[in-house]
């Protein structure tokens, strides 16, 4: 199983934080799975310009290509100005319609304020359901406060970290026994 973790911002560190908080639980719990981190601050990834994702080169095409073979993948973004970053949507933009089809996602969120809460419904899971992702339907909100010196401090946040991670690969298992026994009813 093929995991990423998705950071998708080039600035701040709580995102940054959780994201290396949630592969050190996906390693721990799951060390058959590869995981991969791919920290958007790490990678210089053009702005998309509509051609198809296998035509970009250098790290433009090493992040589109690996998320497309990723069963699974864990996106951990902030919240600025009521929205989420340009980075990211800008992968989305870089990515086929379909290319979430069979693969789980689901979603951290950083934000400086409680008042940012809905911004994962009403902008990043439309993108992810027309993308045609498998969305785990809880995400994990984490406000400012919950940090102190680039570390979690709140062990309810650690908990629901936890609990994503799980819930991320049990709904990955699931769907990879679905496909497979609906395949198997073929006779071809």
């Amino acid at each position: 199983m093929k995991i990423i973790g998705l950071s998708g911002s080039k600035v701040g560190s709580k995102t940054k934080t959780a994201m290396d908080y949630t592969v050190q639980s996906l390693t721990k719990n799951y060390p058959d799975a590869e995981i991969t981190l791919l920290d958007l601050a790490d990678y210089d990834v053009q702005f998309s310009d509509g051609r198809h994702y296998l035509d970009y080169d250098g790290d433009t095409g090493y992040v589109a290509q690996t998320i497309m073979e990723a069963d699974a993948i864990i996106i951990g973004t902030p919240i600025f100005q009521a929205s989420i970053p340009a980075t990211l949507k800008n992968i989305f933009d870089l990515l086929p319609v379909d290319a979430l089809r069979d693969k789980v996602v689901s979603i951290l969120v950083t934000a400086g304020s409680p008042k940012h809460y809905l911004i994962p419904e009403q902008q990043l899971k439309p993108i992810l359901g027309y993308m045609k992702a498998q969305i785990v339907q809880r995400y994990v909100f984490i406000e400012e406060e919950s940090f102190y010196r680039k570390e979690i401090t709140n062990d309810d946040v650690l908990f629901r970290i936890d609990r994503l991670v799980e819930d991320t690969v049990i709904l990955t298992e699931t769907f990879r026994k679905i496909r497979e026994e609906k395949e198997a009813e073929y006779d071809f």
